[in-house]
């Protein structure tokens, strides 16, 4: 199971996250702010996201009401100090399935992770999705528009479903580094940049190099 945790308090972002691989053999993505907790969720499946209200860039709310505006299909927990019932309502409103208000017991939060997961938020994904008339096969990994079929190695297959999968986002290369490689590989950003390289190269025989634009200093985007 994947979780996404945004926290920006170390000492209890640290806690959670051990106590999660630890107790519940959870998988855990962990970002302090608001932004990169938008990034991340909208750049991969997670099947519980959990938010903290107060955050820099960015509150949990807004994060969670941003999220539900595009669509995004998760189950959201919200972690904070604030206990009034108007609190509640707000948080609730903004599109969180679950509350929990701080200080609480990391045996309360696995049952509450638990009882959301129960509810199969799992969208459903589809063998193809296409981009600018060119066709990708989830099966095949291979790639085709009008009669002709590239093959496309995993690592290229991923990074343009990964972007097709977010077309009219930009994706920061640490995101597309941790979808991809993980960050507990050896792989430098060189790598996403010498990757995307390839797949312009093959891209270029529909014609469709520049259907990749480059983002200077952030990272790279698809246009529908």
């Amino acid at each position: 199971m994947n979780i996404l945790l945004a926290e920006d308090d170390v000492q209890l972002g640290e806690l959670i996250c051990f106590m999660l691989k630890k107790k519940g053999g959870y998988k855990v993505d962990w970002v302090k702010g608001g932004e990169d907790a938008y990034d991340y969720a909208q750049a991969a499946y997670y099947d519980v996201l959990i938010l903290d209200w107060m955050m820099p860039n960015g509150n949990g709310v807004d994060v969670c009401r941003d999220l539900r505006r595009d669509g995004y299909p998760g189950a959201i927990l919200m972690l904070t100090a604030k206990d009034a019932v108007e609190d509640r309502i707000t948080g609730l409103d903004s599109g969180a399935d679950d509350y929990l208000v701080k200080p609480f017991e990391i045996d309360e939060l696995l049952a509450r992770i638990r009882a959301l997961t129960r509810r199969n938020y799992a969208p459903i994904i589809e063998e193809t999705v296409s981009i600018q008339g060119i066709e990708l096969n989830r099966n095949s990994q291979m790639i085709h528009k009008s009669e002709e079929f590239i093959q496309l190695s995993p690592r290229e297959f991923q990074l343009l479903d990964l972007l097709v999968q977010n077309k009219g986002h930009v994706l920061t290369r640490d995101v597309m580094l941790d979808r991809i490689w993980g960050y507990d590989t050896d792989v430098t950003m060189k790598t996403i940049d010498a990757t995307v390289k390839l797949l312009r190269k093959k891209l270029d025989v529909f014609g469709s190099q520049d259907i990749i634009q480059s983002i200077r200093g952030v990272g790279y985007k698809v246009e529908e």
